[in-house]
C-alpha cells in the first residue's frame, strides 16, 4: 500500500497541483481545506506526513502544529506565503521538518517529501522488510538480499531503497536522482544508469541469474517482486 500524504491547505488550486504531483510519485493523498478537518484525518488515518499550511481560515498553522505534536510524531512540512527568517524558525523549532515558501514547484514539494520521510525512517529502531527477499535497516544504512549483506556506496543504498519502497513500482531517473542526491541537479539520467549497472553486478553476485531490477525502457527502472 502507498504511504498517504494528508494536505491542509485551503486554496484549492494549490491543493490541486500537490494531489496531482504526489500521486504521481506514488503516494496517496487526503486534502482538507480545514485545521479541524485535518485533526479529524489524523485520528483516524495512517498518515505518513502532513503538508501544512500556515495560513488557513479556521486556525494558524504553527498553533495546529503544537495540537499534531500532542497527537502524534508525524513529518510536518510548512507551506506558507511567509518567507521571513523567524517564521521559519518558529515553525521549526515547534515541531515542522522542513518549510516551503510559495510560490513553489510541487516537484520540488514531492522531493522533499520523500527527503523528510527518509530522515525520520532512519530513526526507526527494527528494519524494514519487503516482500522482495531483501531487508533493508535504514538506521544503520544496510541492506540484505536473502540474509547476504550488500556492499553498496551511499548513492547505490539511496537507489535501493527507493526502488523498494514500492516493489514492482517504476521509478523514473528523474525520481531516482531526487532521491539519491542532495543535489539532483548535479547528477544525470546516464549518472543514475551507471549507478544502477553497479548495483546489479553487486545484486547479480548473491542472486546468479536474476534480474533483481528491472528496466522499463524510456520510463525508469523498477525492483523485481519475485526473487
Amino acid at each position: 500500500m502507498p504511504e498517504t500524504i494528508l494536505i491542509i491547505e485551503d486554496e484549492p488550486a494549490i491543493a490541486d497541483n500537490l494531489v496531482y504531483a504526489l500521486e504521481l510519485d506514488g503516494f496517496a493523498t487526503v486534502w482538507c481545506a480545514t485545521g479541524g478537518d485535518g485533526m479529524r484525518v489524523l485520528r483516524d488515518r495512517d498518515i505518513a506526513l502532513v503538508v501544512l499550511d500556515v495560513g488557513l481560515p479556521d486556525t494558524n498553522g504553527f498553533e495546529l502544529c503544537k495540537k499534531i505534536r500532542s497527537l502524534s510524531a508525524v513529518p510536518v512540512i510548512f507551506l506558507t506565503a511567509r518567507s521571513d527568517e523567524v517564521d521559519r524558525i518558529v515553525g521549526l523549532e515547534i515541531g515542522g521538518d522542513d518549510y516551503v515558501v510559495k510560490p513553489f514547484s510541487p516537484r520540488e514539494l514531492a522531493a522533499r517529501v520523500r527527503a523528510v520521510l527518509r530522515r525520520t525512517a532512519a530513526s526507526r529502531p527494527s528494519p524494514d522488510k519487503t516482500p522482495t527477499g531483501l531487508e533493508i535497516d535504514r538506521a544503520r544504512r544496510q541492506i540484505m538480499l536473502r540474509g547476504t549483506a550488500l556492499d553498496l556506496s551511499r548513492t547505490e543504498f539511496n537507489i535501493l531503497a527507493e526502488l523498494m519502497v514500492h516493489p514492482g513500482w517504476v521509478r523514473s531517473r528523474e525520481q531516482l536522482m531526487d532521491a539519491a542526491w542532495d543535489d539532483p541537479g548535479a547528477s544525470s539520467g546516464r549518472t543514475v544508469d551507471a549507478h544502477v549497472k553497479s548495483l546489479r553486478a553487486k545484486l547479480r553476485k548473491v542472486c546468479p541469474g536474476k534480474e533483481v531490477i528491472v528496466t522499463h525502457r524510456g520510463v525508469g527502472y523498477a525492483l523485481s517482486e519475485n526473487l
